[in-house]
């Protein structure tokens, strides 16, 4: 007789930072002048949602001459008003570290202002219309 196999745990990878300069997709070009932009992005593990990051690199503290601008692009677009949920948690690895934290983007996924407390590797758990999503972003030290 063969012993089944123990079922495994879902794995959970380490926080790694997932932008990079590339072409944005062509569903979230909206807005944009060029028929190929490239910007810094990083596309939720799913495929649901991009984060355009304007504001690259994200610093904590946030830099006094300019922002933490996201642009979250949702795939498709939510019909409505919603409001996108964001919860953060600060990485190691794959262990978190310290609290996680709560960010709303009203009438997103749209344009954001995104400031955490802290540098390091933050995953972002992204929840809009029913949907949901994740993204590893890396947040710098500000010099």
């Amino acid at each position: 007789m063969i012993a089944a196999l123990p079922a495994s745990a879902p794995v959970t990878p380490p926080c790694a930072s997932a932008v990079h300069t590339a072409v944005v997709p062509a569903w979230a070009r909206a807005g944009f002048s060029a028929k190929r932009p490239r910007m810094p992005l990083a596309l939720g593990r799913s495929g649901r949602i991009v984060a355009i990051v304007f504001g690259h690199p994200l610093l904590s503290p946030p830099a006094k001459t300019r922002s933490n601008k996201i642009l979250w692009v949702a795939h498709p677009q939510p019909n409505g008003y919603t409001t996108l949920r964001i919860t953060a948690q600060r990485m190691t690895g794959t262990k978190a570290v310290g609290k996680p934290v709560q960010r709303t983007v009203a009438g997103g996924p749209g344009p954001s202002i995104v400031d955490l407390p802290a540098p390091g590797c933050w995953r972002l758990t992204l929840r809009w219309a029913g949907r949901a999503d994740q993204v590893d972003l890396a947040y710098a030290r500000r010099s």
